[in-house]
């Protein structure tokens, strides 16, 4: 099972390189709204080039203090590209971002919550909200072209089914190393799906 695991990883470490290297060779032909597609993933991929490059290359198997970061940057990135996108008003973005922000001080400065998988859950409840809400919506409005409509869809389904991982893992009091490594392979074919429909959406773009 650890070896699936590993492989499925490195599936996904390719399958993010391709996709930050086309949604760069597309970057151009993007409106701003479609770009924040981009700053999504290209956070993403700063997070895991990290997460790689550290216990790989620098042997510090220790990475958790970069999780609230990730926690942080998620939740703002992806809010934001919801909050534009349902055309709200732009101090909901600023409570987005001071939600964001006081979170990474609170957890950093003084260790609060001391379990971050607590916001972590709560992040993607709200992601799953306003991920749902836009895809209605973009499903209501059919005459409107929504060229992102299959990533939007994606992240619906990949923060739906993480949520239930996410309670499942804690649920069980002592996982074994079949469990974790089970548990994680699962999350990382939902992020294989995830990174496959942003693949298609950049290779079907057109000015």
């Amino acid at each position: 099972m650890a070896d699936l695991y590993k492989a499925i990883l490195f599936l996904n470490y390719g399958l993010l390189l391709s996709v930050i290297v086309l949604g760069a060779a597309k970057y151009r032909i993007l409106n701003s709204k479609e770009k924040r597609y981009v700053h999504c993933i290209a956070f993403l991929f700063f997070i895991e080039l990290i997460n790689f490059v550290l216990p790989y290359v620098l042997r510090l198997n220790d990475t958790s203090f970069l999780y609230p970061l990730y926690i942080a940057g998620e939740f703002f990135l992806l809010t934001s590209l919801f909050i534009r996108k349902l055309n709200w008003p732009s101090y909901i973005q600023v409570i987005s971002a001071v939600t964001a922000v006081g979170f990474m001080i609170m957890k950093y400065g003084f260790n609060w919550p001391e379990n971050a998988d607590i916001a972590k859950g709560i992040s993607n409840i709200i992601i799953i909200c306003l991920s749902g809400y836009t895809l209605i919506s973009e499903i209501k409005n059919a005459s409107t072209q929504e060229r992102f409509l299959w990533v939007d869809a994606s992240i619906f389904f990949y923060y739906s089914v993480s949520v239930f991982i996410f309670i499942l893992q804690h649920q069980i009091a002592n996982l074994s190393e079949n469990d974790y490594y089970t548990i994680f392979s699962a999350n990382n074919i939902l992020s294989s799906i995830l990174y496959c429909s942003f693949l298609y959406t950049f290779i079907r773009l057109k000015k």
